[in-house]
């Protein structure tokens, strides 16, 4: 029963979701500026280096294989019930409504961004012995000043034993939800993100619940954001249940999560069985991009393979299920052929 219950606050944040895009941007702006001030040896583009999520070629791979399913994106959800509204429309109008609705859309699915985890703080400032004792309880000192970002924002804490250091970087989302809370966020944690609760959540296929309220408990780069995130698309992959996140903003995340463990057998029958040949083709050549130095990537490369052929290549080369990936392969042209006659 407390799983069932904790898991009811999925539907109470989900109007929350849309608040985090601001802050995400600003988070990948500061991870972008961090990166671009690191120094460099070598002043020369490298070639091998590896593709990054937020590329624009990765980024337009991945929202091609996610879909655009205008009765998905725009389902019912649990909220305060309004009347309908309706309208009369001529077919330019309907047109153009219709053409609004898929601009929204795709505004709504957006990927979150997917972030490296971000590094410990354990700098301490100073070691003062003669306040150790003075009182039982931490002194927190934060500068709450408005404009400063809050990645960089000064928060320090006195311990007890009179050491002054900088927060944790749990200690600076507790403290600056404190100051600056963000809606929908809690000082601690829903229980549903605990790992019996989870179980329980994936086992009702309610998978993008639990991203959704992630994306607003934590920060992308966080510990916690990792493992939710890892825990739901290992659950996926092992049910095969990747349409439960097609067409929704968290159907890149699991891709490239899948593509980055050299995982995709799955996916790719699951895209054939379903008649999305394109989108496996295209889902084969994000791998060749992410690993460029594996058999298939060479041999397509040196073939120029694409559409099938780059398919066959793959169970030929990578694929830990060649078998089932080639039976779809012969069922798909089969019903090509079938459909042309």
């Amino acid at each position: 029963m407390a799983a069932l219950g904790a898991a009811r606050c999925l539907f109470r944040s989900y109007s929350w979701v849309k608040n985090v895009d601001q802050n995400t941007r600003i988070l990948v702006r500061c991870s972008r500026r961090m990166l671009c001030s690191a120094p460099s040896d070598n002043s020369s583009p490298d070639a091998n280096v590896k593709p990054q999520f937020m590329d624009a070629e990765v980024q337009d791979i991945l929202t091609r294989i996610t879909g655009l399913d205008l009765e998905k994106v725009f389902r019912p959800i649990k909220q305060e019930l309004k009347p309908p509204t309706y309208k009369l429309m001529t077919d330019a109008q309907l047109k153009a409504a219709t053409q609004s609705a898929r601009e929204q859309a795709q505004r709504l699915l957006k990927m979150p961004p997917v972030l490296p985890e971000r590094k410990p703080i354990n700098d301490v400032l100073s070691e003062d012995k003669i306040l150790e004792g003075m009182d039982t309880a931490k002194y927190v000192f934060t500068d709450i000043t408005f404009n400063i970002p809050h990645r960089e924002r000064f928060i320090v804490i006195r311990e007890p034993t009179g050491t002054l250091r900088k927060a944790s970087w749990e200690e600076r989302d507790r403290i600056l939800q404190v100051y600056f809370p963000k809606g929908g966020r809690r000082l601690t944690a829903p229980p549903v993100f605990k790992e019996e609760n989870l179980k329980v959540v994936f086992g009702q296929d309610r998978h993008e619940d639990v991203l959704d309220l992630c994306q607003v408990q934590f920060e992308p780069d966080s510990s916690e954001y990792i493992r939710v995130h890892a825990a739901t698309y290992e659950n996926l992959e092992k049910m095969g249940k990747y349409g439960l996140l097609r067409s929704t903003r968290h159907f890149g995340g699991l891709v490239w999560y899948l593509v980055n463990a050299r995982r995709v057998d799955g996916l790719i029958i699951d895209m054939l069985q379903k008649d999305l040949l394109q989108d496996a083709v295209s889902l084969v050549g994000l791998f060749n991009k992410v690993h460029p130095h594996s058999e298939i990537a060479q041999e397509a490369s040196s073939q120029q393979a694409s559409g099938l052929d780059l398919l066959k290549i793959y169970a030929k080369r990578e694929s830990q299920r060649a078998g089932y990936i080639e039976l779809a392969l012969q069922a798909y042209e089969q019903t090509s052929a079938e459909s042309a006659v």
